[in-house]
Order: structure tokens, then C-alpha cells, then sequence
């Protein structure tokens, strides 16, 4: 019997090639949704991108800017540098320069201060022993005064005019007679320099009292030829400042001014601001004394200023337990 032949079998079936279809249809859709999205996050990071490389540009130019500045001040910058370290070597210079001077006194400049202590100790001691032996009747003797003016205070303190008119004319003059003043004091217990205008001559000093030594006289006589600080021809604000910072009942202090010319708009309102902060105690002495030197000015000036401080010292000394000098020396000019 003849076997029967079996069917042929089909590979691409219908089911078959509508299974592969649908797969190429995923994966087709697939990649049509991936490039969809793709554009807006592309356009994204293309923004993010070139903000960042604005503002790195813009913080280039920045430095740019500023290194162009820095490169301009360099020289100037430079060139001070230059200049502070020349001053430095200087001061240094200077410095060692005093160290030396005050090395070599220091031995002399002690032995002259315990000698001049001990003097002025016995001279005191004396005073208090005339004073208990004369009673109400004791007077101070007249070596006790130069140029007139009454050396028995225990602290001193030094107001100069530093105007123009000083310093142009009359500093040799003024020099000579400071050295003159510190003659006659031997030795005190403190002393301070100021200007008219309060000005310390030593700033660290400020509120203190200087110490009294030969290198310490030296020392401010030396600076003040060129110490010339802003003055407007006024002593009120030095004195002011004198009373109100070293005033103490357990002192005695005398101010001595120096001065040519009062350019204030009133000398009835410096002599109330004086009253009003040098007064009177129950035996009616004021706190402090106020000596005061007018010096000349040029004859070729107006008269009118120095007429005026000469007024106004004259007032001041005389109603504060000083005395005015008035001095003529034309010597005395540059």
C-alpha cells in the first residue's frame, strides 16, 4: 500500500511575519519616541552651557580689568615701598644714633639726677623750715623767678604757638628762651610740651607726664626746631586741654605760654572759658598759674594780632596767679 505523503511544512507563516511585524513596529516606535525627546534636552544643555561661558567670560574680563589696574599701581607701589624703606633705614639710623648718645650719658645723666634730687630735696626741706621759723610773714625769695615769672611749681607744662609767624621769625628766639625756662627749673617732678592748639609733641605721652631727665630736656629741645604742628594763633585750646587732663589737687602746676599773635574772635569769651575751668578754691587760689611770653613780630607786620595776644596774656597771667612778659628782641628774627 502506498504511503500517504505528509504535508509540506511552511516557515514564514502568516502568524510568523505578523509576529516579526510588530516587533519591528516596537522597536521603530521606540526610537521614534528617544529622538522626540532628545531635541529639547539637546536645546537645554545648549542654554546651561553657554550661560556658564558668559559668566566665565564675564569673570575673565574682571581680572582682565584688574589686572590692568594692579599692573598700573605697580610702579607707584614700587616706588613708595622705596621711599618707606629708605625712611626706615634712616630711623634706624637715627635710633642707633641716639642709643649711642644715650649709652655713653646714661652713667652721667644718673649721677647728675641723683645730685640735682638731693639739691632740690635740701632746698625744699629749707623752704619748710623758713616757712616755720617766719611764719605768714615768709615770702619767696627773688632768685625764685626768671624774666619774672615765678619758677616754684612742681610741674610744668610748655604752650607754643607753632603758627607761621613763630616759625618764620621768631623759633631762635622762643629755643633760647625755653632753654631758659628749663634752666631755672633744675628739676620737677613731670613736665609736658603741647602746642596752642593741644597738639602733643609726644603722643604716647598723651594724659602722662614726661620724665625729667637731661636726655629727655635734650630730647624735646631737639625736636622742637622742626616741630611745627597746625597752630591758628590761639592758646585757648592748649590751655583748655592743660587744665582739664593734668589739674590735681596735690599739685602744683604752672602753664607757661608762647605765643606773638591772638587771631580769636573774642578775648572776653577765652578769658570765660579759662574762669570757667581754672576756678578759684576757698582760699582763692586758682589751680593753676599761667605765665605766658609774647614774642615780637616782624616790624614790617600788622601790629594788630600781637597787640591783642598781649591784651589776652596780660589778662589771663594776671587773673590766674601768673605773669606776662613781653619781650623785644629783634635778634631774635630769622
Amino acid at each position: 500500500m502506498r504511503r500517504r505523503r505528509s504535508r509540506d511544512f511552511e516557515v514564514f507563516s502568516m502568524s510568523f511575519l505578523d509576529t516579526i511585524c510588530c516587533a519591528f513596529g516596537a522597536v521603530i516606535l521606540l526610537f521614534v519616541l528617544s529622538k522626540f525627546g532628545e531635541p529639547e534636552a539637546l536645546e537645554k544643555s545648549r542654554e546651561e552651557l553657554r550661560g556658564r561661558v558668559l559668566a566665565l567670560q564675564k569673570e575673565l574680563e574682571e581680572i582682565r580689568g584688574a589686572t590692568t589696574i594692579l599692573n598700573r599701581d605697580l610702579p607707584s607701589r614700587e616706588q613708595q615701598l622705596s621711599e618707606e624703606r629708605l625712611k626706615l633705614a634712616r630711623l634706624r639710623g637715627d635710633l642707633s644714633s641716639v642709643l649711642g648718645r644715650y649709652k655713653a650719658s646714661a652713667q652721667d645723666a644718673e649721677v647728675s639726677n641723683k645730685l640735682e634730687g638731693q639739691l632740690v630735696a635740701a632746698q625744699q626741706q629749707l623752704t619748710e623750715d623758713m616757712k616755720k621759723v617766719l611764719g605768714s610773714d615768709y615770702r619767696r625769695a627773688p632768685q625764685d623767678a626768671v624774666a619774672g615769672l615765678p619758677v616754684d611749681s612742681e610741674y610744668i607744662i610748655f604752650i607754643i604757638d607753632t603758627s607761621g609767624s613763630m616759625a618764620n621769625y621768631a623759633w631762635p628766639l622762643m629755643l633760647r628762651k625755653m632753654q631758659e625756662v628749663l634752666d631755672a627749673y633744675p628739676s620737677v617732678k613731670g613736665w609736658q610740651v603741647m602746642s596752642d592748639e593741644g597738639t602733643y609733641m609726644f603722643t604716647s605721652y598723651r594724659g602722662k607726664w614726661l620724665p625729667d631727665t637731661p636726655v629727655q630736656r635734650k630730647l624735646v629741645l631737639d625736636r622742637l626746631r622742626d616741630w611745627f604742628p597746625f597752630s591758628n594763633s590761639s592758646p585757648v585750646e592748649g590751655i583748655v586741654e592743660a587744665i582739664r587732663t593734668y589739674y590735681s589737687g596735690d599739685k602744683k602746676i604752672s602753664l607757661y605760654v608762647f605765643g606773638d599773635e591772638f587771631t580769636g574772635s573774642s578775648i572776653d569769651s577765652v578769658v570765660r572759658t579759662v574762669d570757667s575751668i581754672n576756678r578759684e578754691d576757698r582760699t582763692g587760689e586758682r589751680r593753676v598759674r599761667i605765665h605766658a611770653l609774647g614774642f615780637p613780630v616782624r616790624p614790617d607786620a600788622p601790629q594788630f594780632t600781637s597787640i591783642r595776644f598781649s591784651t589776652l596774656m596780660r589778662v589771663l597771667c594776671a587773673r590766674n596767679g601768673g605773669t606776662f612778659v613781653g619781650l623785644n628782641e629783634p635778634g631774635g628774627y630769622r
